[in-house]
């Protein structure tokens, strides 16, 4: 079986505008998605920002649960924060993966929109359950990755559809959907 690791990534990324900005670290994203991560068995969260001041703040949330009060009054979010790793850039998720595993990840960017060399989630669980190539799914924060980022990826992995036209899910809760498609029993 595949080891899958995610990375949540804050630059570069779209605003409602379709310009090109960084988005700010939230505590919601970084509690949910780590126990999202950790209840599917995920071997490691990435938050990716390129600003110091965001890497620090989002150092000084995970501390106060790890080290401080917290880790006392919610042993649980200790747990599932020893998962998180917060890094400057895609290189740095790139090469920890490498050094870990001995092979360069599968890339695997998420997006709202179907490109063409899109998987199905069928496709990836399949591939997760039968590979041993590491696995990096890829969430973009704001209004998703860029375009030019997403067709660089190994795979992109079909949008999530509901009976509905509006498609613009949090990333807090596309990860835990996509995450219960690929790993839920």
């Amino acid at each position: 079986m595949a080891d899958i690791y995610l990375a949540l990534i804050h630059a570069p990324v779209y605003n409602k505008n379709m310009k090109t900005v960084a988005t700010s670290i939230t505590n919601l994203d970084l509690h949910d998605i780590a126990r999202c991560s950790t209840t599917y068995g995920l071997k490691r969260y990435f938050v990716v920002h390129p600003a110091e001041a965001q890497r620090q703040l989002a150092k000084r949330i995970l501390g106060f649960w790890q080290e401080g009060y917290g880790a006392v009054y919610n042993p649980d979010r200790q747990e599932a924060f020893a998962r998180v790793k917060i890094v400057a850039n895609l290189n740095e998720v790139y090469a920890e993966i490498e050094a870990e595993q001995g092979a360069a990840p599968v890339k695997v960017a998420t997006d709202a929109r179907k490109y063409a060399n899109t998987v199905t989630y069928a496709q990836l669980r399949k591939d997760i359950e039968t590979e041993e190539v590491p696995i990096l799914l890829m969430f973009g924060t704001g209004w998703g990755l860029l375009k030019e980022d997403v067709e660089q990826m190994d795979r992109i992995l079909e949008p999530i559809y509901g009976p509905t036209d509006y498609n613009h899910l949090s990333v807090r809760s596309a990860v835990a959907i996509i995450l219960d498609r690929l790993r839920g029993h």
